[in-house]
């Protein structure tokens, strides 16, 4: 995958109806995956490495973003889910790699703002869910 510009990945919120809307004017973002390990070491482990259970654990995705809202409706969806804690699928378009989908929970939603300068956000989503993965 060669270069691609940061503003391209985007991140997109489910209607509730099976479209999805770009949500609010992200400056930064990004996307982060992780697994938790299953440790099978025991006494008969060779040489006493550690061993781990191969598939075990728990796979997560992470998605950050902070930027400025971009609508009233936008802003008022991102309000609705964090106040809500409903889970709710999500796309997250990454140029050059592909989409991920999948149930995500909102879990920090933050205002800031700069006395001579605009209103920002900062926005968390765990995954709630087997996320999918289509390549493009």
């Amino acid at each position: 995958m060669g270069a691609q510009k940061g503003k391209d990945l985007l991140l997109k919120a489910g209607d509730g109806a099976g479209g999805f809307t770009t949500i609010m004017g992200l400056r930064t973002r990004s996307l982060t995956f992780g697994a938790a390990t299953v440790d099978v070491t025991d006494a008969d482990s060779d040489g006493g490495w550690r061993e781990l259970l191969s598939g075990g654990g728990i796979r997560h995705a992470s998605v950050a973003g902070t930027g400025v809202f971009k609508d009233a409706a936008s802003d008022s969806l991102a309000q609705t889910l964090f106040f809500s804690g409903d889970a709710r699928d999500w796309q997250v378009v990454v140029p050059g790699f592909g989409t991920l989908a999948g149930p995500f929970q909102i879990t920090s939603l933050a205002y800031a703002g700069d006395y001579q300068g605009e209103v920002t956000f900062n926005l968390a989503l765990e995954s709630a869910g087997a996320i999918g993965f289509t390549a493009g």
